[in-house]
Parts: structure tokens; C-alpha cells; sequence
């Protein structure tokens, strides 16, 4: 497992900053008693350790084996399916369709994986509000990424990055026209929110609500 380019900075930022910290009340036992000193620089070496390895794991990395099959739809972010249901998608598709919502926490992992193989056929950023992800209006009104991918028999997948009360930076990699394989990285949402994907009709759900999703490993769906 290694460490998103995402969250580079940011590391480097928090270590120095804990560090500095540290080293502060370590050049300064003379102002407390023994006792007091004690309390505040173990405290302050646990508060240190803890906020490290929060950040360590918002942005990890870890290795996955995708098994690529042009029948199935990988879910796209690690999470918790929450929404599945028929509805109108107006932005592109301008269609009927079926989509699934994957909520994503700040515990999981925050990359965002393609669900199926195909050319990139359209792109584009939303700036927008910062409701809660759970709150029926964000894939509308909140900051988003709308991306859709045209697989070699023409049907096209949607797929949306939705940010949160926290999730305030969406990053996303793709372009109108470019390839990708199943499974590739496309973007990163920092400290979690929801990505929803928008499927034909016709595509067979093979998750539930409350189901748990892997990126790039969990089938959410077969054509």
C-alpha cells in the first residue's frame, strides 16, 4: 500500500506542523511542574500520533487486482450503497436510468476507479453548494464532476463526483476522447462524500442497500 499523490502536501504540512509542536513543549518543562509537564507532553505525543495516521489513512493507496469483464460494472469508490432507484438524468444522458449511490465516509479509501472499459465522451466541473451528501438536492446543487463513458458497443455509463459538508476538493483526471480500461483511476474525492453512477434500463443491479463496496473489485451491476 502506498500514499495517494493526493495527500503528498498535505502529510508533509501535518508532520511538520506536529513535529514543531512537539519540539516546543519538549525545549519548555522549566514553566510546569514535573507532574503537569508529564500530562501535557505524553498528551501532546498522543493527540500527534492519532492525527498522523487519520491523515495517513484519508489518503492510502492500497494495491488491487481488477478482473476486467465487459459485462460487469465495478463500483466505482469504496462506500456504502445508498441509493437505488429509476430516475430522469438531465444533464447528458437526458434519459431514464438506473442509479446507484455510493456514499463514501472519511475512513474509506477515497480513490475513484472506472466501472467499465470505454472512451471518455463527455467531461465537466460544477462548482456549486456544500450540503451534506446524503441530502437529496446535493447531486444537483452541490460541487460536482459529471463524467460519462461510451463503451465499444455504444452503450454509455455516467458517473458523477458529488462533494460534502467536508469533501471539499474533487480532483479528476479524464478528458473528452481519452481510453480508459475498467478499473483505472479517473479521480479522488479528499475526506469522502458520494459518487453516483447512472445505468441503462436494462443493466441488472447486483447490490443492495447497505451493501459495502470495494473501488475497482465489487460488481454492481451486469448487462
Amino acid at each position: 500500500m502506498t500514499i495517494h499523490k493526493e495527500g503528498r502536501g498535505l502529510i508533509l504540512a501535518t508532520t511538520t506542523i506536529v513535529v514543531i509542536l512537539n519540539v516546543i513543549i519538549a525545549s519548555v518543562p522549566s514553566f510546569f511542574s514535573p507532574t503537569v509537564y508529564s500530562i501535557l507532553s505524553t498528551s501532546m505525543l498522543v493527540v500527534s500520533i492519532v492525527v498522523l495516521v487519520l491523515v495517513l489513512q484519508f489518503f492510502r493507496l492500497p494495491s488491487i487486482e481488477v478482473i476486467k469483464n465487459e459485462k460487469q460494472v465495478l463500483a466505482p469508490a469504496d462506500g456504502k450503497v445508498v441509493v437505488i432507484e429509476e430516475t430522469e438524468e438531465p444533464e447528458h444522458l437526458k434519459s431514464r436510468r438506473k442509479q446507484i449511490s455510493i456514499f463514501m465516509s472519511p475512513i474509506n479509501v477515497h480513490v475513484n476507479r472506472m466501472p467499465v472499459t470505454g472512451t471518455i465522451s463527455y467531461a465537466k466541473y460544477h462548482p456549486g453548494k456544500y450540503l451534506v451528501a446524503w441530502h437529496p438536492k446535493s447531486s444537483t446543487e452541490n460541487e460536482r464532476t459529471t463524467i460519462a463513458v461510451k463503451m465499444k458497443n455504444g452503450t454509455e455509463v455516467l458517473f458523477r463526483q458529488i462533494a460534502g459538508a467536508v469533501a471539499r476538493r474533487i480532483k479528476w483526471y479524464v478528458k473528452e476522447g481519452q481510453p480508459l480500461e475498467q478499473g483505472d483511476e479517473f479521480g479522488f474525492i479528499k475526506f469522502g462524500s458520494r459518487v453516483d453512477i447512472f445505468l441503462p434500463l436494462d443493466a441488472r443491479v447486483t447490490v443492495k442497500i447497505g451493501d459495502v463496496t470495494k473501488g475497482g473489485k465489487t460488481v454492481i451491476a451486469e448487462f
